[in-house]
């Protein structure tokens, strides 16, 4: 069956895809969040993922030069400890999340045997 040309419906235009960045941040603004997220890129042991997550998580808390004020980091400094090369110390990296509403923990690893039990 045809159907006439002024009768067919047209395919509404959909983007083949949604940014997801603004709703990530719109997320990470709950700490709750925020600590959940860090703490998963924390176990990918992958050091340019962590500083990608920390940037995010410092966008979503009010930018970058927001937190810079808050830590007492110069905007330029900031940007180049969270930059893909950047290897922050354990001092910047604590006054970072600090200046997000977080702080840095430490906690045992669950070993196989008491995971399944």
């Amino acid at each position: 069956m045809t159907i006439p040309k002024g009768k067919r419906k047209t395919a509404a235009k959909v983007p083949a895809s949604v940014p997801h960045k603004p709703q990530l941040l719109n997320w990470l603004k709950d700490s709750r969040n925020a600590a959940a997220y860090l703490e998963a890129a924390f176990e990918e042991d992958d050091v340019e993922g962590l500083m990608q997550a920390v940037r995010n998580v410092a966008e979503a808390q009010g930018g970058v030069a927001r937190v810079a004020e808050k830590t007492g980091l110069s905007r330029e400094t900031l940007y180049r400890t969270l930059s893909k090369r950047g290897n922050p110390q354990v001092k910047s990296l604590a006054a970072i999340l600090g200046a997000t509403g977080l702080r840095l923990a430490v906690k045992p690893v669950e070993s196989r045997a008491r995971k399944t039990a």
